[in-house]
């Protein structure tokens, strides 16, 4: 199973964290995550769409939605963040 993370206020909407089987996916990669559990409810559509800058990991590294996944992997979406 693919592990799926949210933090911050993704995790506030969409609860701790979901996970998918390989099977589940279009593509083997981290835009099918993103497709598959956007097409699970509007709420999850709203939240992970690239459009709201959202940024995610694959196995602890920053990538983009063309990145593999395998079986095993650990995907973590979380949204822009600022500091000061």
């Amino acid at each position: 199973m693919i592990t799926i993370r949210y933090f911050a206020s993704l995790r506030e909407k969409l609860g701790d964290g979901d996970a998918l089987a390989l099977h589940e996916l279009g593509t083997p990669t981290v835009g099918g995550v993103r497709e598959a559990l956007m097409a699970r409810s509007p709420l999850h559509a709203e939240a992970l769409a690239a459009r709201a800058g959202i940024r995610v990991s694959c196995d602890h590294e920053l990538c983009d939605d063309a990145h593999a996944v395998t079986e095993r992997a650990e995907v973590a979406f979380f949204p822009p963040v600022t500091g000061g």
